[in-house]
């Protein structure tokens, strides 16, 4: 796996723009599906029935939620990218999500990120927008690609 770790206001700033990645690889199964349906009581046939997604579906068996798929690009941001120098880090939201291929049970499924802008707010703020892709390993393109917005607390001068 190939990961970044960048310290402070001046590390985040120098990647801009760079591609990280890909990350390692990881399984998703049915029953990570059944789990995500029971939370997002999302049950649609699709993702839940595997005998009717076999006779029914153009897939051929079940596929993971979309937006399965985008909570899972969470994962791999720790293994693609750590920040340290800051304070604290809330989740903004996310931008210009799509899912452009299924991500069929039993994949294995890996992410890239890059770290589209970097820019400075008011009250010692910082937004950072990341684009991660998310593609199931020997694809031909991606099933996620998202931009994640995240709000970072830069330390006061004197605390550095």
């Amino acid at each position: 796996m190939a990961g970044v770790e960048v310290d402070g206001v001046e590390g985040m700033k120098a990647i801009v723009g760079q591609q990280i990645g890909p990350s390692d690889s990881r399984p998703v199964t049915q029953a990570d599906i059944d789990a995500f349906a029971a939370v997002s009581g999302d049950h649609q046939w699709i993702h839940v029935d595997p005998a009717r997604a076999k006779a029914e579906s153009p897939y051929g068996t079940t596929i993971a939620h979309g937006n399965l798929t985008l909570s899972l690009a969470d994962g791999f941001r720790r293994g693609l990218m750590q920040a340290t120098g800051f304070p604290m880090a809330v989740n903004y939201g996310w931008n210009k999500v799509r899912f452009p291929a299924p991500v069929p049970v039993d994949s294995q499924i890996s992410a890239t990120a890059e770290l589209v802008s970097f820019d400075q707010l008011e009250g010692g703020w910082w937004q950072a927008v990341t684009k991660f892709t998310i593609t199931v390993d020997g694809a031909p393109k991606p099933s996620f690609v998202g931009e994640s917005v995240t709000r970072l607390m830069a330390p006061e001068p004197s605390a550095r």
